[in-house]
């Protein structure tokens, strides 16, 4: 059993995000996220699913506290292709104090994979696909975590610094969580309610599925393609990410044409 430190969190981490794929699917099938830790275990472990950064978070949070860890949630603003506007507090993570020293570590960030690290001004970290992320203090939003690497996908902006979210360590209690919960998986202006998400950490790289678009990174190899067959989605799906859809359920999710 790994010990409460920082390298039992670094290693707790990992571990959750190379077998538990990041998806939405659920809220596009208009099931509703619930976020209470039995709805998350019994989706997440049991029914071997994915789901988004509230419900990994959540269930990384839990295991970390049965294990010994003090550890509380943080809410975020992610960044990405929002370069004008103030994105809302859309993203959990969690804020891990061992020793007397704040870690930020996060399960939930659909993204990228960034290590456990410490909440320090100007820290750095390199992830399994050899991108960096660095932390840095911002004047209006707190801290703000930056990453610098290979592309995740085909088309991603080019290499450099780019923001990935922004956070503070303000105390968050579960009405914080439900309500950004509720408006990440209903709101017609949420990423989550128009595409079909799901990636999954790699030993080496990181994979991902946006709509009919795959992405596959493995050290410096990347293969990619758009999938034009729900029987080879659905495949994909299984193999790849681990998640087990019925054709009717691919069929709900609006990607292809049908008859």
């Amino acid at each position: 059993m790994p010990k409460a430190d920082a390298q039992g969190l670094a290693l707790l981490q990992r571990a959750h995000r190379l077998s538990i794929p990041f998806e939405n699917l659920d809220v596009i099938l208009g099931r509703g996220i619930a976020i209470d830790s039995a709805s998350v275990f019994a989706k997440l472990v049991t029914a071997r699913r994915g789901g988004y950064c509230f419900e990994h978070n959540r269930l990384f949070g839990d295991a970390l506290a049965a294990l010994g860890f003090e550890a509380r949630p943080l809410l975020g603003r992610v960044w990405i292709n929002r370069p004008d506007a103030v994105p809302n507090r859309t993203h959990a993570l969690s804020l891990v104090t061992i020793g007397g020293q704040e870690w930020i570590a996060d399960t939930g960030f659909g993204g990228a994979y960034c290590p456990p690290m410490p909440l320090a001004d100007g820290e750095e970290v390199e992830g399994p696909d050899g991108a960096r992320h660095r932390l840095a203090r911002d004047p209006l939003f707190g801290w703000m975590l930056e990453r610098e690497g290979p592309p995740l996908a085909e088309g991603a902006p080019p290499k450099g610094w780019l923001k990935q979210y922004s956070f503070t360590s303000d105390e968050v209690f579960p009405a914080d969580l439900e309500t950004s919960n509720w408006w990440t998986s209903t709101s017609p202006m949420s990423r989550f309610r128009n595409f079909r998400l799901a990636s999954l950490v790699l030993p080496h790289g990181f994979a991902s599925l946006t709509d009919r678009r795959y992405h596959r990174r493995a050290g410096d190899t990347a293969t990619a393609g758009t999938i034009d067959d729900p029987r080879v989605y659905r495949m994909r799906m299984s193999l790849m990410f681990g998640i087990d859809l019925s054709a009717e359920e691919v069929s709900g999710l609006g990607l292809f044409e049908t008859d």
